[in-house]
């Protein structure tokens, strides 16, 4: 067992644990906070116990009771990322065993990172204000005073009062609502969450939704502009949750609703228990199987059922999740649809480690956190070199069905609790106890500790990537005399999956002169594309190829959106030809304000803007 302590939290929890949070949210969109409280009921691990320290960041907090008795308490100093411990002592002493009720009264600050307040004009619907949470990694603790740490699970229950024209949804299940007895002009819903889960998880939306059911035990919710092409997008949902059962064991969650945000929404899905996030680019009208929602439906197994310890051990939620969502794929498709999945996994993570650089420990499969901001450090390298470990292993071990038997066995053995990479590969040895020769054999310390792009480089079935890898080369070689030789029959049998990924390659290839991509345009029409994938693909390609015209669509594209995974790139895209240095550095400025705040902050870091000067 490792020691219990967090390097991303100011709470210890070897002396104490949180089992449940009652909160009460008061949500004001005049003033842009949340009025609140949080009872933790708390577990005391050890005798002679007097105070506890919860996170917290930039939350005001005025009062704070331990069972109903005043309890003194003290804010610690502000660290850059990492916000400021709670220091409660308790008016009495606890054993081991025990237990206690600490109450906050508190509210959050405008600024708070977990939360991002839209105007009417940021909405699809232009009427009403909207309200939504991203708690992951540590942005709970702007949110709630808690122990913020995913090695902490608990249930929870909420009461949120909103304005009677808005509604409320959060990462539970939905138990009533009721006028709200202190004003009229408002209204009360209320949540459980019964089956214990970290603080990441926790998330509220709140705005002019509107649902319809998908499924037995799904709804898609969304603002009403939006609502009937979700529901239609997102069909397939029921299929998936009953593929995903019979590879990983029973969805213990009860609902899995969908929640589509408004554009600014920074990921591509967000695994919040009962309610998915989903970024409104997935709703590109061409229904190819969403890896996305497969990614978030594993989710509910491996990351919320069973969670990384802390977040060194990240992998060990996305590599697993990234695995059970390709099994989904090669279940619901095939297995060739999965290696070619794999394929491209495996250039995400090769332009994931270009842009850290090789010998960066962020570059790690368990990287050290110490003082390091988790907002910085994310990438696709916990996704994907996890992803390639655990096909490498399923190599090692006997093929799909046969590795698949031992996730299955360690998500049985695991859930409702945390675990670190440790007790992750002890399994697989006591699991797999008839090979553990061949698994001493494995350059583990390559594997986990080391930067840079794993020691094998798996063979993947490439049938699928062939006519991709052709096509490309075709471009790449082709002197600007011979371009009359393409034309749209090159691209009329390639998938939606497959014209992504001809796209990906022309990336890692030096850019194309600018004769060849207004060709490729002229044959293939890919101005006309909607799919968000394909369409951030070949803008960038354009910018690349310094097409000014792209330039404008490129800067569209990085503000009418914020997924963070097409913003940031095509900002730097730009930033990087010349002549748009300024023009780039001028959109940032101009939309930094509707955009969320990590985006934001990490949007201005890649342009270099002194982000005290530009606000």
């Amino acid at each position: 067992m490792t020691s219990a302590t967090d390097p991303c939290s100011f709470s210890s929890f070897s002396k104490c644990v949180t089992k449940h949070l009652n909160l009460t949210f008061h949500v004001d969109f005049d003033s842009h906070v949340l009025k609140a409280k949080v009872a933790l009921t708390v577990e005391v691990l050890v005798d002679n116990f007097t105070s506890l320290t919860l996170d917290t960041k930039d939350l005001k907090v005025s009062k704070v009771t331990a069972n109903g008795q005043a309890a003194k308490f003290t804010l610690g100093a502000k660290h850059s990322f990492m916000g400021t411990p709670l220091e409660i002592t308790l008016p009495f002493d606890l054993s081991r065993g025990q237990y206690v009720i600490v109450e906050v009264t508190y509210e959050t600050a405008p600024s708070a990172s977990a939360l991002q307040w839209l105007t009417p004009e940021q909405t699809a619907g232009k009427k009403h204000p909207y309200l939504f949470s991203q708690c992951q990694a540590t942005h709970c603790r702007s949110m709630v005073p808690c122990q913020d740490t995913p090695a902490m699970k608990h249930t929870y229950y909420a009461q949120v009062s909103v304005p009677k024209e808005l509604v409320a949804v959060m990462s539970a299940l939905r138990d009533g609502e009721e006028p709200d007895p202190q004003d009229s002009s408002r209204i009360i819903y209320r949540f459980r969450q019964p089956v214990p889960m970290p603080c990441y998880l926790i998330a509220i939306v709140v705005g002019a939704l509107e649902s319809r059911e998908i499924g037995p035990r799904s709804r898609v919710w969304s603002e009403k502009e939006f609502v009937d092409k979700a529901a239609y997008e997102f069909s397939e949902t029921e299929t998936m949750l009953k593929t995903a059962e019979g590879l990983a064991g029973p969805y213990v969650w009860g609902q899995y609703d969908i929640l589509v945000l408004p554009p600014s929404f920074p990921y591509g899905g967000m695994e919040n228990p009962c309610l998915t996030f989903a970024t409104p680019t997935l709703l590109a009208g061409d229904r190819s199987l969403s890896s996305v929602i497969a990614h978030e439906i594993s989710h509910s197994w491996t990351g919320n059922l069973v969670t990384n310890k802390t977040w060194e051990h990240f992998w060990l939620n996305e590599g697993h999740t990234v695995y059970l969502e390709r099994m989904i794929g090669r279940s619901m498709e095939s297995e060739q649809f999965r290696q070619f999945k794999a394929m491209g996994g495996w250039k995400d993570l090769q332009e994931s480690v270009n842009t850290f650089g090789a010998n960066n420990p962020l570059t790690n499969l368990v990287p050290n956190l110490n003082e390091v901001d988790l907002d910085e450090a994310f990438s696709s390298v916990p996704y994907e070199k996890g992803f390639s470990l655990l096909y490498h292993l399923e190599e090692l071990m006997g093929g799909p069905e046969v590795f698949m038997g031992f996730v299955k066995s360690y998500i049985q053995l695991f859930s409702y609790s945390s675990v670190t990479t440790e007790e992750w590969k002890h399994y697989l040895f006591t699991y797999f106890k008839n090979k553990v020769g061949i698994l001493n054999k494995v350059d583990w310390n390559a594997w986990m500790y080391t930067p840079g792009m794993p020691p094998v480089k798996p063979q993947y079935d490439s049938t699928m990537a062939d006519a991709c890898i052709a096509l490309c080369k075709r471009w790449v070689k082709t002197k600007e005399g011979d371009l009359g030789n393409f034309s749209e029959v090159d691209v009329k049998t390639l998938s939606t999956h497959q014209l992504i990924e001809f796209l990906s390659l022309l990336l890692q290839e030096e850019p194309l002169p600018l004769s060849h991509v207004k060709r490729m345009q002229e044959v293939y029409q890919l101005n006309a594309f909607n799919n968000a994938e394909i369409r951030f693909r070949w803008l960038r390609l354009c910018v690349k190829s310094k097409w000014e015209d792209a330039v404008p669509m490129a800067l569209k594209m990085a503000t009418e959106q914020g997924r963070m995974k097409f913003t940031r790139p095509l900002f730097k895209e730009v930033y990087n030809f010349d002549k748009y240095h300024e023009e780039a550095v001028r959109v940032f400025i101009a939309h930094r304000a509707a955009m969320h705040p990590v985006t934001a902050n990490l949007v201005a870091k890649d342009l270099k803007v002194d982000t005290d000067k530009s606000t």
